[in-house]
């Protein structure tokens, strides 16, 4: 369901449709305004975000029933905590007089909102809570710091993103963050199949983060063209819009993507000698216990 409010919102912004309505939480003071012109468009995005944010608190309700990780709970109440701020981003976004920059805000809080339920998505899983082996990085830097500064990127590379479609920024800095995702991920999935090309679930992972980012940009010098071809001209068309929208959706699956690479490292890998100080710190537990 967020992957498909992403998708409407990106369909707002690429219709031009982010001003149809002037007040919030209603509609032109209607629960339900008329379906015409872009209100149809920001109209359905905000019905999705409800039921999003439905979805959220019941979500978090449920962790905080069933799951006794402290950790599972704070996520999950984390995650309401932004899609309540998300909501109150989209209001400004309509209310205030210069939406540039709460328009860029209110975009990159959506990816950073996706990835958190991708994030609890994974904990919650039975593959995170079974007993799985531990493996040693020797590498410099590591695996799982690698996969961090890789998934801070993209979402620098998507904050970029935003400022240019909504008029902050030019393409320039969007470009030379396009160069800079694509040294990360290549750097990331090298090293990851170099320590452990043996290990089925990394190497599906940094499967994934290739597929999507290559996706991605097939889809960017897509969108480029329809920006820079003339389609759009007089108004979006449907192929400008469909592309648009679908590079929106691309970004987010690409940094998801990054974000299980990076969790996975973290969950199956260690810091080399990491087993020796831990074993040397039980001992040194069970010795105290002895003497006492």
């Amino acid at each position: 369901m967020t992957v498909v409010l992403l998708m409407a919102g990106a369909l707002v912004t690429n219709n031009d449709a982010g001003d149809s309505v002037p007040d919030w939480p209603l509609a032109y003071h209607r629960l339900v305004p008329p379906f015409v012109g872009g209100i149809r468009f920001e109209y359905s995005h905000r019905v999705i975000a409800g039921i999003v944010s439905i979805m959220t608190l019941a979500l978090a309700v449920w962790i905080t029933a069933k799951d006794r990780r402290p950790l599972a709970k704070r996520l999950g109440w984390i995650a309401v905590a932004l899609v309540l701020a998300q909501a109150v981003l989209g209001g400004i976004r309509v209310l205030e007089g210069d939406p540039i920059v709460s328009a860029t805000a209110h975009a990159t809080l959506a990816q950073i909102f996706f990835i958190t339920l991708v994030g609890i998505a994974l904990y919650l899983s039975p593959w995170w809570q079974s007993d799985l082996p531990q493996l040693e990085d020797s590498g410099s830097p590591r695996a799982t710091v690698l996969g961090w500064w890789t998934t801070f990127v993209i979402l620098i590379q998507i904050l970029l993103g935003a400022a240019f479609r909504h008029g902050a920024l030019g393409i320039v800095p969007h470009l030379i963050g396009a160069g800079a995702v694509t040294v990360m991920v290549i750097w990331t999935g090298r090293v990851v199949k170099k320590r452990f090309g043996g290990v089925r679930d990394l190497r599906r992972r940094v499967m994934w983060l290739h597929m999507f980012f290559g996706i991605q940009i097939l889809l960017g010098f897509a969108a480029w063209w329809a920006m820079t071809s003339g389609i759009a001209a007089v108004q979006p068309t449907f192929l400008y819009v469909t592309l648009m929208a679908a590079h929106v959706v691309g970004g987010a699956l690409t940094i998801a993507a990054s974000v299980l690479l990076a969790l996975t490292c973290q969950r199956l890998t260690r810091p080399a000698g990491a087993a020796a100080v831990a074993r040397h710190a039980a001992s040194g537990a069970e010795g105290a216990r002895a003497a006492q």
